[in-house]
């Protein structure tokens, strides 16, 4: 098992975490409910990094930011039930593939009365928009309840690339960083820290998205990205060198101080995990590979 290097990250069982008050107006942290792409993988052979899919959570002056909705988005619920207050929430796609919305039919906070989400999200490749395909997945046959069963106030904004939303002190920028698959990438700012989430590197990124993700993620504090999967051999799924030297070679360029590399492949179990994060460590120190219940502090 490779060695864990940042003094200021814990890893913890999800059902451990306690959820944060909303009166630490003062914190910058960043949670990981989920990591797995494409479908999730619950397996014995994934127990330390986990089978759910991609799911973030960020609790920024006292605002609560989730970022993608994979089945972590569940187990997030979970734990914001021991809350005794109502919940108002700030939910952000970056896109809407089912590994990215599947977990929101599941999300028990916005089945309750008094519960606020705003839920933001840009076109997909059709033009349905976020609250269309969120609500697509949640009709017959795919689901036995629709929308309208959730008690929570929902809101629902459709963004556009280079879109700025304030909340407050909290700035969120956006920037399309996967134009065939209509991604966005997202940046939070606040007192001095930025934290970027872009999850959708891809092979054949052109220069003009290389350009956009560089801007993106430039000094950025943390920047949680994504290995670009390389094709089956024999049918098997394996990862090398070329597949997530992307994102070290984009964070050094950028001057990124820490990195986390999540969204794994459902073939990739503990082991090979482990060898990839030493291997990606000995280029960039500051990098890790995302964890269920891995908990960074970011202030």
């Amino acid at each position: 098992m490779s060695n864990f290097e940042w003094s200021d990250s814990q890893i913890y069982p999800p059902e451990q975490l306690s959820p944060i008050l909303a009166n630490q107006s003062e914190l910058f942290q960043v949670r990981f409910w989920g990591v797995r792409g494409l479908i999730p993988t619950p397996s014995t052979h994934n127990i330390r990094y986990g089978g759910n899919t991609g799911c973030v959570e960020m609790y920024v002056a006292g605002k609560r930011l989730i970022f993608d909705g994979g089945t972590g988005l569940r187990i997030l619920g979970g734990n914001w039930q021991e809350l005794e207050q109502a919940i108002e929430a700030h939910l952000f796609f970056t896109n809407s593939q089912s590994n990215r919305i599947q977990g929101f039919p599941f999300f028990a906070p916005a089945f309750i009365t008094n519960n606020c989400f705003h839920v933001y999200g840009t076109a997909a490749s059709n033009g349905a928009s976020i609250k269309q395909c969120i609500c697509d997945q949640m009709l017959q046959p795919h689901f036995p309840y629709p929308l309208q069963v959730m008690k929570s106030v929902l809101k629902f904004y459709n963004l556009m690339p280079d879109q700025l939303i304030e909340l407050n002190d909290v700035n969120i920028q956006t920037t399309l960083i996967n134009k065939n698959q209509r991604s966005i990438g997202y940046r939070v700012t606040w007192g001095g820290y930025n934290v970027a989430y872009a999850a959708d590197l891809h092979k054949l990124i052109t220069s003009e998205e290389e350009t956009r993700i560089l801007k993106l993620i430039q000094d950025a504090d943390l920047w949680i990205t994504n290995a670009i999967y390389a094709p089956p051999t024999d049918h098997r799924h394996e990862m090398s060198e070329s597949f997530w030297e992307l994102a070290v070679n984009m964070a050094q360029k950028a001057g990124v101080k820490r990195l986390v590399i999540s969204y794994h492949h459902p073939d990739d179990d503990d082991d090979l995990l482990d060898h990839v994060q030493t291997e990606i460590q000995s280029f960039f120190p500051k990098a890790l590979l995302a964890r269920e219940g891995l908990v960074l502090s970011i202030n």
